[in-house]
Protein backbone atom coordinates (compact mmCIF):
# COMPACT_ATOMS: atom_id res chain seq x y z
CA UNK A 1 0.00 0.00 0.00
CA UNK A 2 3.10 2.78 0.68
CA UNK A 3 3.08 3.50 -3.61
CA UNK A 4 -0.82 4.48 -3.58
CA UNK A 5 -0.11 6.90 -0.63
CA UNK A 6 -0.08 9.38 -3.08
CA UNK A 7 -2.78 8.23 -5.66
CA UNK A 8 -5.95 9.83 -4.19
CA UNK A 9 -3.71 13.12 -4.27
CA UNK A 10 -1.72 13.69 -6.78
CA UNK A 11 -4.31 13.30 -10.01
CA UNK A 12 -5.00 16.36 -11.92
CA UNK A 13 -8.63 17.68 -12.59
CA UNK A 14 -9.11 21.00 -13.98
CA UNK A 15 -12.33 22.26 -15.42
CA UNK A 16 -12.70 25.22 -17.52
CA UNK A 17 -13.36 28.59 -16.07
CA UNK A 18 -15.83 28.82 -13.88
CA UNK A 19 -15.59 32.52 -13.11
CA UNK A 20 -17.50 35.07 -15.00
CA UNK A 21 -16.98 38.41 -16.90
CA UNK A 22 -17.72 40.84 -13.33
CA UNK A 23 -19.76 43.72 -14.98
CA UNK A 24 -18.39 43.87 -17.75
CA UNK A 25 -14.79 44.90 -16.14
CA UNK A 26 -13.25 41.51 -15.48
CA UNK A 27 -12.13 38.83 -18.13
CA UNK A 28 -12.03 35.61 -16.57
CA UNK A 29 -8.91 33.16 -16.69
CA UNK A 30 -9.57 29.16 -17.43
CA UNK A 31 -7.98 27.98 -14.08
CA UNK A 32 -10.16 26.93 -11.67
CA UNK A 33 -9.60 27.96 -8.24
CA UNK A 34 -9.99 24.75 -6.00
CA UNK A 35 -9.51 22.26 -8.16
CA UNK A 36 -6.34 21.19 -6.40
CA UNK A 37 -5.80 20.75 -2.61
CA UNK A 38 -3.64 18.46 -0.27
CA UNK A 39 -0.57 17.02 -1.50
CA UNK A 40 -1.02 19.49 -5.33
CA UNK A 41 2.18 19.21 -5.16
CA UNK A 42 2.67 15.31 -5.57
CA UNK A 43 2.62 13.44 -8.85
CA UNK A 44 0.42 9.98 -8.98
CA UNK A 45 2.77 7.13 -9.54
CA UNK A 46 3.19 5.51 -12.74
CA UNK A 47 0.47 4.18 -14.11
CA UNK A 48 -3.74 5.08 -15.77
CA UNK A 49 -6.56 6.76 -14.01
CA UNK A 50 -9.61 8.06 -14.74
CA UNK A 51 -10.84 10.97 -12.55
CA UNK A 52 -14.59 12.64 -12.96
CA UNK A 53 -15.19 15.34 -10.82
CA UNK A 54 -18.23 17.45 -9.91
CA UNK A 55 -18.10 20.92 -9.63
CA UNK A 56 -20.29 23.58 -7.87
CA UNK A 57 -19.85 27.50 -7.24
CA UNK A 58 -22.16 29.14 -5.58
CA UNK A 59 -21.95 32.92 -4.98
CA UNK A 60 -24.01 35.66 -3.34
CA UNK A 61 -21.48 38.77 -3.26
CA UNK A 62 -19.92 40.91 -5.72
CA UNK A 63 -16.72 42.43 -3.77
CA UNK A 64 -15.51 45.72 -5.93
CA UNK A 65 -12.16 47.40 -5.86
CA UNK A 66 -12.66 48.38 -2.37
CA UNK A 67 -13.73 45.25 -1.01
CA UNK A 68 -17.62 46.58 -0.77
CA UNK A 69 -20.70 44.16 -1.75
CA UNK A 70 -22.63 45.32 -4.82
CA UNK A 71 -25.93 43.56 -6.55
CA UNK A 72 -24.86 40.37 -8.54
CA UNK A 73 -27.57 41.24 -10.87
CA UNK A 74 -29.47 44.15 -11.38
CA UNK A 75 -32.70 42.77 -9.85
CA UNK A 76 -31.15 41.06 -6.46
CA UNK A 77 -30.15 37.24 -6.58
CA UNK A 78 -27.04 35.15 -6.82
CA UNK A 79 -25.35 32.76 -9.10
CA UNK A 80 -24.90 29.37 -9.02
CA UNK A 81 -22.54 27.54 -11.67
CA UNK A 82 -22.02 23.74 -12.09
CA UNK A 83 -19.60 21.66 -14.05
CA UNK A 84 -18.32 18.09 -14.68
CA UNK A 85 -14.88 16.43 -15.87
CA UNK A 86 -13.97 13.33 -17.03
CA UNK A 87 -10.21 13.36 -16.61
CA UNK A 88 -7.96 11.23 -17.67
CA UNK A 89 -4.65 10.56 -16.17
CA UNK A 90 -1.12 8.77 -16.99
CA UNK A 91 2.16 8.41 -15.43
CA UNK A 92 4.50 6.58 -17.27
CA UNK A 93 7.95 5.36 -15.78
CA UNK A 94 10.20 7.37 -18.55
CA UNK A 95 12.11 9.83 -16.99
CA UNK A 96 13.04 13.20 -17.79
CA UNK A 97 15.40 15.04 -16.07
CA UNK A 98 15.31 12.24 -13.71
CA UNK A 99 11.36 13.35 -13.40
CA UNK A 100 8.87 10.27 -14.14
CA UNK A 101 6.97 11.61 -17.32
CA UNK A 102 3.26 11.89 -17.59
CA UNK A 103 0.08 13.59 -19.79
CA UNK A 104 -3.65 14.19 -19.00
CA UNK A 105 -6.62 15.50 -21.02
CA UNK A 106 -9.76 16.75 -19.27
CA UNK A 107 -13.28 17.90 -21.44
CA UNK A 108 -15.12 19.80 -19.02
CA UNK A 109 -18.88 20.03 -19.21
CA UNK A 110 -21.23 22.78 -17.59
CA UNK A 111 -24.62 24.11 -17.11
CA UNK A 112 -23.91 27.91 -16.96
CA UNK A 113 -22.74 30.66 -19.24
CA UNK A 114 -19.15 30.89 -17.68
CA UNK A 115 -18.18 34.02 -19.53
CA UNK A 116 -21.11 36.95 -19.91
CA UNK A 117 -22.11 40.47 -18.20
CA UNK A 118 -23.57 39.32 -14.86
CA UNK A 119 -25.21 42.86 -13.83
CA UNK A 120 -28.53 43.12 -15.59
CA UNK A 121 -28.33 39.03 -17.23
CA UNK A 122 -30.74 37.43 -15.05
CA UNK A 123 -30.92 33.73 -16.97
CA UNK A 124 -27.58 32.50 -18.38
CA UNK A 125 -28.18 28.57 -18.30
CA UNK A 126 -26.45 26.93 -21.34
CA UNK A 127 -25.40 23.25 -20.73
CA UNK A 128 -22.68 21.39 -22.66
CA UNK A 129 -19.22 21.16 -23.89
CA UNK A 130 -17.06 23.98 -21.99
CA UNK A 131 -13.26 24.34 -22.90
CA UNK A 132 -11.12 21.77 -23.18
CA UNK A 133 -7.77 21.29 -21.08
CA UNK A 134 -4.57 19.52 -21.77
CA UNK A 135 -1.71 18.85 -19.96
CA UNK A 136 1.25 17.65 -22.70
CA UNK A 137 3.69 17.80 -19.95
CA UNK A 138 3.48 16.58 -16.12
CA UNK A 139 6.69 15.61 -14.48
CA UNK A 140 7.43 14.25 -10.90
CA UNK A 141 10.48 14.05 -8.51
CA UNK A 142 10.29 12.14 -5.47
CA UNK A 143 12.85 12.78 -2.47
CA UNK A 144 12.59 11.43 1.03
CA UNK A 145 10.98 14.22 2.40
CA UNK A 146 9.23 16.16 -0.63
CA UNK A 147 7.71 15.66 -3.53
CA UNK A 148 7.73 18.03 -6.44
CA UNK A 149 6.09 18.67 -9.89
CA UNK A 150 6.43 20.88 -13.09
CA UNK A 151 4.81 20.78 -16.38
CA UNK A 152 2.98 22.84 -19.29
CA UNK A 153 -0.88 23.22 -19.31
CA UNK A 154 -2.64 24.15 -22.56
CA UNK A 155 -6.75 25.29 -22.74
CA UNK A 156 -8.51 24.97 -26.23
CA UNK A 157 -11.62 26.87 -27.19
CA UNK A 158 -14.12 23.88 -27.27
CA UNK A 159 -16.88 25.59 -25.63
CA UNK A 160 -19.45 27.89 -27.66
CA UNK A 161 -18.04 31.26 -26.80
CA UNK A 162 -19.55 34.60 -28.90
CA UNK A 163 -18.88 38.26 -27.83
CA UNK A 164 -21.67 39.68 -25.97
CA UNK A 165 -23.44 36.32 -25.49
CA UNK A 166 -25.43 35.25 -22.65
CA UNK A 167 -24.54 31.55 -22.76
CA UNK A 168 -21.10 31.44 -23.68
CA UNK A 169 -19.96 28.11 -21.91
CA UNK A 170 -16.23 28.38 -23.17
CA UNK A 171 -14.03 31.62 -22.84
CA UNK A 172 -13.36 31.73 -26.66
CA UNK A 173 -9.60 31.71 -26.57
CA UNK A 174 -6.75 29.27 -26.31
CA UNK A 175 -4.86 29.77 -22.68
CA UNK A 176 -1.02 28.30 -21.73
CA UNK A 177 0.19 27.84 -18.21
CA UNK A 178 3.27 26.97 -16.42
CA UNK A 179 2.77 25.34 -13.46
CA UNK A 180 5.46 23.88 -10.54
CA UNK A 181 5.17 22.94 -7.00
CA UNK A 182 5.89 20.45 -3.97
CA UNK A 183 4.81 18.34 -1.02
CA UNK A 184 6.83 18.70 2.29
CA UNK A 185 6.67 15.69 4.55
CA UNK A 186 7.08 16.74 8.10
CA UNK A 187 7.74 13.36 9.65
CA UNK A 188 9.37 10.45 8.49
CA UNK A 189 6.55 8.21 7.72
CA UNK A 190 5.54 11.12 5.11
CA UNK A 191 1.72 11.37 7.00
CA UNK A 192 1.89 14.86 7.72
CA UNK A 193 2.32 17.07 4.87
CA UNK A 194 1.98 20.86 3.30
CA UNK A 195 1.77 21.79 -0.11
CA UNK A 196 1.50 24.32 -2.58
CA UNK A 197 1.02 24.22 -6.40
CA UNK A 198 1.44 27.52 -8.75
CA UNK A 199 0.15 28.50 -12.06
CA UNK A 200 1.06 30.98 -13.73
CA UNK A 201 -1.62 31.10 -16.87
CA UNK A 202 -1.44 33.88 -19.93
CA UNK A 203 -3.76 34.31 -22.79
CA UNK A 204 -4.24 34.53 -26.51
CA UNK A 205 -6.94 36.87 -27.92
CA UNK A 206 -10.72 36.12 -27.94
CA UNK A 207 -12.12 34.73 -31.21
CA UNK A 208 -12.84 37.16 -33.98
CA UNK A 209 -11.71 40.05 -31.50
CA UNK A 210 -8.81 41.74 -30.17
CA UNK A 211 -9.71 41.16 -26.72
CA UNK A 212 -6.76 40.02 -24.62
CA UNK A 213 -7.17 39.17 -20.68
CA UNK A 214 -4.84 39.82 -18.31
CA UNK A 215 -2.23 37.14 -16.77
CA UNK A 216 -3.17 35.15 -13.46
CA UNK A 217 -1.29 33.73 -10.57
CA UNK A 218 -3.20 31.26 -9.22
CA UNK A 219 -1.63 28.89 -5.68
CA UNK A 220 -3.06 25.87 -4.43
CA UNK A 221 -2.61 23.34 -1.90
CA UNK A 222 -3.16 22.35 2.03
CA UNK A 223 -1.81 20.77 5.12
CA UNK A 224 -2.94 17.37 6.46
CA UNK A 225 -2.24 14.28 7.90
CA UNK A 226 -2.88 11.01 6.19
CA UNK A 227 -3.51 7.49 7.75
CA UNK A 228 -3.87 3.83 6.88
CA UNK A 229 -0.87 3.66 4.66
CA UNK A 230 -2.36 6.87 3.29
CA UNK A 231 -5.29 5.75 1.37
CA UNK A 232 -7.37 8.26 4.10
CA UNK A 233 -6.58 12.21 4.06
CA UNK A 234 -7.67 15.39 5.90
CA UNK A 235 -6.90 18.65 6.26
CA UNK A 236 -7.52 22.15 5.34
CA UNK A 237 -6.95 23.30 1.98
CA UNK A 238 -6.53 26.95 0.25
CA UNK A 239 -6.15 28.63 -2.81
CA UNK A 240 -5.54 32.42 -3.97
CA UNK A 241 -5.26 33.81 -6.68
CA UNK A 242 -4.50 37.17 -8.70
CA UNK A 243 -4.73 38.83 -11.59
CA UNK A 244 -1.29 40.63 -12.48
CA UNK A 245 -1.95 42.24 -15.54
CA UNK A 246 -4.75 44.25 -16.96
CA UNK A 247 -6.90 43.15 -19.49
CA UNK A 248 -6.15 44.56 -23.11
CA UNK A 249 -10.22 45.32 -24.17
CA UNK A 250 -9.81 47.94 -26.50
CA UNK A 251 -11.37 51.12 -26.40
CA UNK A 252 -15.09 51.34 -25.22
CA UNK A 253 -15.38 48.30 -23.56
CA UNK A 254 -14.87 47.95 -19.70
CA UNK A 255 -14.50 50.41 -16.69
CA UNK A 256 -11.07 51.18 -15.95
CA UNK A 257 -12.08 54.08 -13.37
CA UNK A 258 -15.43 52.44 -12.01
CA UNK A 259 -15.72 50.42 -8.96
CA UNK A 260 -14.87 47.32 -10.19
CA UNK A 261 -10.91 47.12 -11.15
CA UNK A 262 -9.64 44.60 -13.75
CA UNK A 263 -7.34 43.06 -11.87
CA UNK A 264 -9.11 40.93 -9.27
CA UNK A 265 -8.23 38.70 -6.24
CA UNK A 266 -9.85 36.21 -4.00
CA UNK A 267 -8.97 33.82 -1.29
CA UNK A 268 -9.99 30.58 -0.27
CA UNK A 269 -9.86 28.27 2.53
CA UNK A 270 -11.78 24.81 3.66
CA UNK A 271 -11.85 21.05 4.98
CA UNK A 272 -10.45 18.27 2.56
CA UNK A 273 -11.59 14.75 3.09
CA UNK A 274 -10.33 11.59 0.98
CA UNK A 275 -11.67 8.15 2.00
CA UNK A 276 -10.69 4.88 0.04
CA UNK A 277 -13.42 3.15 -2.12
CA UNK A 278 -12.58 -0.90 -1.87
CA UNK A 279 -13.70 -3.98 -1.44
CA UNK A 280 -11.43 -6.82 1.03
CA UNK A 281 -9.91 -7.19 -1.67
CA UNK A 282 -9.68 -4.64 -3.87
CA UNK A 283 -8.73 -0.95 -3.86
CA UNK A 284 -10.96 0.46 -6.54
CA UNK A 285 -10.05 4.39 -6.19
CA UNK A 286 -11.04 7.35 -3.75
CA UNK A 287 -13.21 9.56 -3.17
CA UNK A 288 -12.23 13.45 -2.57
CA UNK A 289 -14.29 16.33 -0.89
CA UNK A 290 -13.21 19.77 -0.75
CA UNK A 291 -15.18 22.75 0.70
CA UNK A 292 -13.73 26.23 0.63
CA UNK A 293 -15.09 29.52 1.71
CA UNK A 294 -14.20 32.62 -0.17
CA UNK A 295 -12.74 35.78 1.29
CA UNK A 296 -10.65 38.83 0.34
CA UNK A 297 -12.12 38.99 -3.06
CA UNK A 298 -11.83 42.48 -4.71
CA UNK A 299 -13.05 42.84 -8.03
CA UNK A 300 -14.77 39.47 -8.48
CA UNK A 301 -17.61 37.36 -6.97
CA UNK A 302 -17.28 35.85 -3.91
CA UNK A 303 -18.98 32.78 -2.82
CA UNK A 304 -18.34 28.75 -2.21
CA UNK A 305 -16.84 26.03 -3.66
CA UNK A 306 -17.80 22.08 -3.50
CA UNK A 307 -15.82 19.80 -5.53
CA UNK A 308 -16.57 16.20 -5.42
CA UNK A 309 -13.65 13.76 -7.44
CA UNK A 310 -12.90 10.46 -8.11
CA UNK A 311 -9.70 8.57 -8.73
CA UNK A 312 -9.86 5.30 -10.08
CA UNK A 313 -6.76 3.53 -10.98
CA UNK A 314 -6.76 1.43 -14.33
CA UNK A 315 -6.48 -1.79 -13.01
CA UNK A 316 -7.75 -1.55 -9.60
CA UNK A 317 -5.51 -2.11 -6.81
CA UNK A 318 -5.64 -5.74 -5.13
CA UNK A 319 -5.24 -5.63 -1.63
CA UNK A 320 -4.12 -9.24 -1.02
Amino acid sequence: MTSSRSVFAACIWVLASMLPLVGNAQLAGHNTRGDFGLQSGTQAPPGFYIAPLIYDYRADTLRDRNGDSRPIFSSGGDIDIQAAVFGLLWTSEKKILGANYGLGVWPGFTNNALEAPITGVEESTSAGLADLYLQPVILGWTAPRADFTAGLGVYAPTGSWELGGAHNRGLGMWSYEVFGGTTVYFDEAKTWHFAMLAAYETHGKKDDTDIRAGDLVTLEGGIGKSFRDGTVNIGLSYYAQWKVSRDDVGSGIGFPNGPLDQKHRVFGFGPEVTLPIASTRTLFGFLTLRYLWETGARSTLEGNTLVASFTFPYPSIPLQ
